[in-house]
């Protein structure tokens, strides 16, 4: 074959791809004039991206879930070894990923012509993506109702209202106890408290009874929002107006997406930095608030406790933590680095993101405890009765907090619009990152009609997320939370590790990314080289390992779930991850070879079309005399 035919990734033998015809870049509304790539476009400018990589990695994670880690694993002391796995797992995965979509323009399947036969990873990614995003967007749905419940003079979960159904059990404050006391004929009575001061009695141990209780807030959320059924067996009908919320989310990221990251790229300016001037309205609040010191002494102040590190438990939830926190491995963060020039800095990106987002995390921490702290002075309870964990912090406490301030409504519409825009940026690059994997993979048929593929994606995604605003809503949430969010993304982490570091040659990717960062020496490179050859993998190996030895049925609150719930949740995660074996063995049969192992290193080779997308980017790949000994032709670099 004559070596001008072969057909490099984006323009064939007479390079018509390579510069589209110009009816196609006259009509193509997705690209600018400054584009580098002008068939898949670029971000307008790099503020677009940076804002984009922060708003996805910055989620709803950061604000509940992080502070009340550190809050139960030795307050302040819980920063050293969260410092230490942002070193060792997060930023090294991160760097790894961003440089990995930019060096070839592609998104988190079609990159893996670098090992073909690892594809199945990047398939995996994005189911994962796509299960989490289905009930992502209830999440934001649950928020945008509580936004819009919140424009009232009262808020409506400040007390036991009777016009929202509170029942008996609901009460601001729990209940005294009452006691089966047992009288001097042998006979019982049901007495409370204060009959027993009145009569100089007291109630022996064991004949207390406790009556039933919950605050408003709490019967709020599953009597009025949720409308919860008493087990997952009860599917219950459809909550109309959550979906209507959902609804509205969807035509929010629909609307944001529409012109991809063209306009993605403008909404995440206000998307991204909002949330940061409601925290720092919530903590000056919060701060000036009686007794938020005990929530900040609670959080991060004089409980910290450096004898918890001697616990691999808190090492495990700090390694973890960061490591969904920076979202790494769920195919986004290639998808967003997919679109910017060729020559960026990608080293500087990962860095920023990284450090903003863990310091953002440290920072919600004080504005959610300083709250938190005054709503326990207030119900004269310790800190740690009141201190609570993803939908009970967002839904339950914080809400119960917020009603007892002067003016609850505006703290009340400032802090759920925030929960709605930390959401919406991270559903932005979930939504892109499945989109991309689309076009990437029908560039023909589907890149001249994004906006039909983000309409379709956006419509097939609300009538499947509208089983999680049935009344048994939240327990599907749960499922998939507990199942697909954890062992599925681990999984392809470690094996993008192992493809890039241990197949692909980790050597040869560092002088990949030198090419679009520059020459370093030896030292930079010593640590990260380290980090992706053995310690990272490692590191996710020994948390996979625990998690699956650790691992307890979900539940729900008190509720256990059936076990066909169970069942199906090992289902969806299987359904995740068996193509990895799938895509692998059926590159192996298509591979050249007289024998197994010659087909296997054949499908572990790049293909003739992996490296930059751009012609003129080969050009520099193969004048610096790059690694061309595992490409099928070397003689490429006479093109």
């Amino acid at each position: 074959m004559d070596k001008t035919e072969l057909a490099l990734p984006g323009f064939s033998k007479n390079d018509h791809q390579m510069q589209p015809p110009e009816d196609m870049a006259a009509t193509n509304e997705y690209v600018g004039e400054s584009d580098e790539n002008v068939e898949r476009g670029n971000w307008s400018s790099k503020t677009d991206y940076l804002l984009s990589m922060i708003g996805y990695a910055v989620g709803l994670g950061n604000v509940w879930r992080f502070p009340y880690l550190a809050y139960k694993n030795g307050g302040g002391a819980f920063l050293i070894p969260y410092i230490v796995m942002l070193a060792l797992a997060g930023m090294p995965l991160f760097f790894l990923e961003c440089s990995f979509g930019q060096f070839a323009s592609l998104g988190p399947v079609a990159v893996w012509k670098a090992v073909p036969m690892l594809q199945g990873v990047g398939i995996t990614m994005v189911l994962v993506s796509t299960f989490v995003t289905i009930y992502y967007n209830c999440i934001i749905g649950y928020s945008l109702y509580y936004l819009f419940a919140s424009f009232q003079s009262s808020l409506p979960w400040a007390d036991c209202f009777s016009w929202w159904g509170a029942d008996e059990i609901c009460s601001k404050t729990p209940k005294d106890p009452l006691c089966n006391l047992t009288l001097d004929d042998g006979y019982f009575e049901i007495v409370n408290t204060t009959w027993l001061q009145e009569n100089n009695e007291t109630c022996t141990n064991g004949s207390e009874i406790y009556v039933p209780h919950q605050g408003p807030s709490e019967q709020f959320w599953d009597k009025v929002v949720l409308r919860r059924t008493s087990s997952m067996d009860e599917t219950g009908e459809i909550v109309w107006y959550l979906a209507l919320c959902l609804l509205l989310a969807w035509i929010i990221v629909g609307i944001a997406l529409s012109k991809g990251i063209k306009s993605s790229g403008k909404v995440v300016y206000f998307t991204a930095t909002f949330p940061y001037l409601i925290l720092i309205i919530l903590l000056v609040r919060g701060a000036t608030l009686e007794g938020a010191y005990k929530g900040i002494e609670y959080y991060i102040g004089r409980q910290s406790n450096f004898t918890k590190l001697a616990e691999a438990e808190v090492w495990k939830d700090a390694a973890t933590q960061i490591f969904f926190s920076l979202s790494v491995a769920w195919g986004g963060l290639t998808a967003l680095s997919s679109y910017n020039k060729f020559h960026n800095n990608s080293y500087t990106d990962a860095i920023i993101v990284c450090v903003v987002n863990c310091a953002t995390s440290v920072f919600a921490g004080f504005a959610i405890f300083s709250i938190l702290g005054h709503m326990a002075h207030i119900q004269d309870k310790p800190v740690s009765e009141v201190a609570r964990s993803g939908f009970g912090l967002a839904f339950i406490a914080y809400p119960d907090a917020l009603a007892q301030l002067p003016v609850a409504p505006l703290w009340s519409i400032l802090f759920f619009f925030m929960l709605v825009t930390l959401g919406l940026d991270s559903q932005f690059a979930s939504i892109e990152t499945i989109i991309t994997t689309l076009l990437d993979q029908f560039p023909n048929f589907l890149r001249s009609k994004r906006i039909f593929v983000t309409a379709a994606i956006c419509l097939l995604f609300f009538l499947l997320g509208l089983v999680c605003v049935t009344q048994t809503g939240i327990y599907w949430i749960n499922l998939i939370d507990h199942f697909c969010a954890g062992w599925g993304i681990l999984i392809a982490a470690i094996l993008e590790l192992v493809g890039l570091s241990w197949i692909y040659g980790v050597n040869r990717f560092i002088k990949d990314i030198e090419m679009m960062i520059g020459e370093k020496n030896f030292l930079f490179w010593l640590w990260w080289r380290a980090c992706w050859f053995f310690i990272s993998p490692c590191l996710l190996a020994a948390i996979l390992i625990w998690s699956l030895a650790t691992f307890v049925p979900p539940t729900y609150g008190p509720v256990e779930y059936p076990v066909w719930a169970t069942a199906l949740g090992w289902c969806m995660i299987i359904f995740c991850i068996i193509w990895i074996p799938i895509i692998a063995i059926v590159k192996v049969v298509q591979a050249e070879g007289s024998s197994l192992c010659q087909k296997i290193i054949a499908a572990c080779k790049s293909t003739p079309d992996w490296g930059p997308y751009l012609k003129q980017h080969r050009g520099e790949r193969y004048e610096n005399k790059h690694d061309s000994t595992q490409t099928a032709i070397p003689e490429m670099a006479k093109l």
